[in-house]
């Protein structure tokens, strides 16, 4: 689902992101509820930045990455911690590149996701490369979600990819 976000791009870069692991939910742009086998997923565009919230009968989890004043967590390359009965597992990345390989892989990835029945994505009103853009899927029981936050006046696009899933037991 693609939307048009009802805000104004702010100035924001890469580098303001910042990671936070069990926040309650944040006023949203757009939303997508989804039902991925027994799991319940709410993706939420928060302007620049995304929420993930999940419910399952294990628990919660929710994860938002944003712009959050006065935020300690900057944005991490990566996290895997326990989270109830669950692993929580984190990546991000940064690319930098040219203004034309930023355009068409803004093109690239926003057809992805509007093409994707468990896929939104959000862009800025008169910014065509400024946006976010989010995945959602289940699959060999865990629950797995990728983002893709734009900033074209850096050529930067950040992703990060999330699984949360059953633990399972150590090795023998």
């Amino acid at each position: 689902m693609l939307t048009t976000l009802k805000t104004v791009y702010t100035d924001t870069c890469a580098g303001d992101l910042a990671w936070a692991l069990g926040r309650e939910p944040l006023p949203a742009l757009a939303t997508l509820d989804l039902e991925l086998t027994g799991a319940m997923v709410q993706l939420r565009l928060l302007g620049a930045s995304h929420q993930v919230l999940l419910e399952e009968e294990r628990g919660s989890c929710s994860e938002t990455v944003a712009c959050i004043p006065g935020s300690s967590t900057p944005l991490p390359l990566g996290v895997s911690k326990r989270v109830g009965e669950w692993e929580y597992e984190f990546a991000a990345c940064v690319e930098t590149l040219s203004q034309g390989q930023f355009a068409g892989r803004a093109q690239e990835l926003l057809a992805l996701v509007t093409e994707h029945p468990h896929g939104l994505a959000g862009v800025f009103p008169g910014m065509p490369h400024a946006f976010t853009a989010m995945l959602a899927q289940r699959h060999e029981g865990s629950v797995m979600w990728r983002t893709w936050h734009a900033y074209p006046q850096d050529g930067q696009l950040v992703a990060t990819r999330t699984r949360v899933g059953v633990r399972k037991p150590a090795p023998l």
